[in-house]
């Protein structure tokens, strides 16, 4: 294994496991914003009301009961939650992105204060389940058992959203519905309902997100506005709409996160954001946006 490798396998490791955690976020804004149209920066909001919930249910001690049980909330949650918010900006559709920001910004703002009066503005630390809060080795180096099941979570999660969107009768259904809402609807298919289950299943994979998150980044307030940030280069970096976008954008930053904190922890900001600025240089709609993934 080469030298610099060997020093840094922990942080290129977090590397993954932080990716892997943004692309579940991450994917679901992509969905949400590249096929139906809709800036939603309540995104992040949801993702800290998914790291509560684990708070609540897997902070006082671990236990497989608790993390399931904040998993199966916040995926009920976070569906009702994307219902809701469709029904929202719906009146807006027609209108300019910036009116669905700042809907959304508000609902994110409401929601987090909501937070906050519930659980209070101490951080709240969230562990990790029974056979998953040691260490095993990796290559001589020990490293957290979850953040690898994490990565394992990740990938496998990355693979069915792939699959599901770009193999089924039900990804094609949305991107149809994207490319022509109007001859979507002569075949007596209602585009509020298929915009309304994209935005659940994003909201879903926001929320339970929040949940897997907590083990790393507990809950407290803030971790909205820096999760909802870095969601958002993502989507940038690997272009709207793109599922394999999404992934490698997200790999992308983990690592830049990961890495530059541990050898240039005064430059990381600017890593990342230099990053960011050479994609939109050198590829405007992300390495991997396209006209298709850009709705008109």
């Amino acid at each position: 294994m080469p030298v610099w490798l060997e020093a840094n396998l922990v942080s290129v490791l977090n590397g993954f496991a932080i990716g892997f955690l943004l692309f579940i976020l991450a994917v679901g804004l992509s969905l949400v914003f590249g096929m139906m149209d809709v800036l939603n920066l309540a995104h992040g909001a949801l993702f800290l009301g998914g790291a509560y919930l684990g708070a609540s249910f897997a902070g006082g001690g671990s236990s497989w009961s608790g993390f399931l049980g904040a998993l199966a909330i916040a995926a009920v949650a976070g569906l009702s939650a994307g219902g809701v918010l469709s029904l929202m900006t719906e009146p807006l559709r027609r209108r300019s992105h910036l009116d669905q920001a700042l809907l959304t910004l508000g609902v994110a703002l409401v929601v987090a204060e909501l937070l906050i009066i519930v659980f209070g503005d101490d951080p709240l630390a969230v562990a990790a389940p029974p056979g998953l809060d040691g260490s095993v080795d990796v290559l001589g180096a020990a490293y957290p058992s979850y953040r690898l099941a994490l990565i394992g979570i990740g990938a496998l999660l990355a693979l069915a959203v792939y699959l599901v969107v770009d193999r089924t009768r039900i990804g094609a259904l949305v991107r149809a519905t994207v490319a022509d809402r109007e001859m979507v609807a002569t075949i007596g298919v209602d585009n509020r309902l298929v915009k309304a289950a994209v935005f659940g299943v994003g909201s879903l994979l926001a929320t339970t997100a929040g949940v897997l998150g907590g083990p790393i980044y507990g809950a407290r307030p803030g971790l909205d506005s820096t999760v909802l940030i870095l969601a958002l280069v993502v989507v940038v970096i690997g272009g709207l709409g793109s599922v394999r976008g999404a992934l490698v954008g997200a790999l992308i930053i983990g690592q830049i996160e990961s890495l530059g904190r541990a050898l240039l922890p005064d430059l990381a900001s600017f890593i990342l954001f230099g990053a960011l600025a050479l994609v939109l240089v050198l590829r405007p709609r992300g390495l991997f946006g396209g006209p298709a993934a850009v709705p008109r």
